[in-house]
């Protein structure tokens, strides 16, 4: 098996008496489509959160592409190549849609002088609407991303995490808020542009439909740990994910 991508060893964060992450030994390989499960409280955001700076772990270890990250900040995590998007989309709701690309574009942008120039021209303008056009945003360029429905939101959120180039996309829940009607629609623009940018990819999601039909790999949180860890009709099998998670 090719070497890991993203790897924790021993990761534990405790808030004062509540263990939310209990000595996580995890490994995620590149290609992966990872779905990660569990009841509120369970871990999960906790997890992300510690993966991409957000929070310090009280111990263990974060490793993206054979470097040790525990710590780093946000913006260093994402700069190496780990992208995030949230559960409540974080665009800039003043600005045009394909305004918010730019921005996103101009912050790995290497092109000197480019934070001295207009942003159309410090950045690859031609990749950003390519990339536009790849989440099925390009009708709404020049709309304000304020005024999106939400499962637009989303999708633009993702379309500025692209912008980076990530390696890895870290995704918080991608379907909330979205309509039942439109979030299968959703997770297929999302996956397919995912997999044409050869991105790897772990999404947290309530929705078991959405999981069966696109994730490669199931990872079952309770009580701050990954309790069960494999193929998705495996882990949804197991007598403790169904007591637990399914809640049937």
């Amino acid at each position: 098996m090719t070497a890991a991508l993203l790897s924790t060893k021993g990761l534990s964060l405790s808030f004062g008496g509540v263990v939310a992450a209990d000595s996580i030994d995890f490994a995620l390989h590149p290609g992966e489509r990872l779905a990660v499960v569990g009841q509120n409280g369970a871990g999960k955001t906790t997890f992300i959160n510690i993966v991409t700076g957000y929070l310090k772990p009280t111990s263990g270890h974060v490793y993206f592409a054979g470097q040790e990250i525990t710590g780093h900040s946000p913006r260093d995590i994402t700069l190496r190549g780990v992208g995030r998007s949230f559960q409540l989309p974080q665009v800039f709701g003043e600005h045009t849609v394909r305004e918010c690309l730019l921005i996103a574009a101009s912050v790995k942008s290497r092109r000197p002088g480019g934070f001295l120039r207009p942003l159309a021209q410090a950045v690859d303008a031609d990749a950003v609407d390519a990339t536009l056009e790849l989440l099925q945003l390009g009708a709404r360029a020049h709309d304000l991303a304020g005024a999106l429905p939400e499962g637009q939101r989303k999708l633009l959120d993702v379309a500025m995490a692209l912008m980076g180039k990530p390696q890895l996309l870290i995704m918080d829940e991608p379907t909330s808020g979205v309509s039942t009607d439109e979030k299968h629609g959703l997770m297929k623009v999302l996956m397919r542009a995912l997999d044409e940018r050869k991105v790897t990819s772990i999404f947290v999601e309530h929705d078991i439909d959405i999981v069966r039909q696109h994730a490669t790999r199931l990872a079952a949180w309770i009580a701050g740990r990954i309790a069960a860890d494999g193929p998705p009709e495996q882990v949804l099998a197991d007598p403790a994910v169904i007591r637990n998670v399914i809640g049937e």
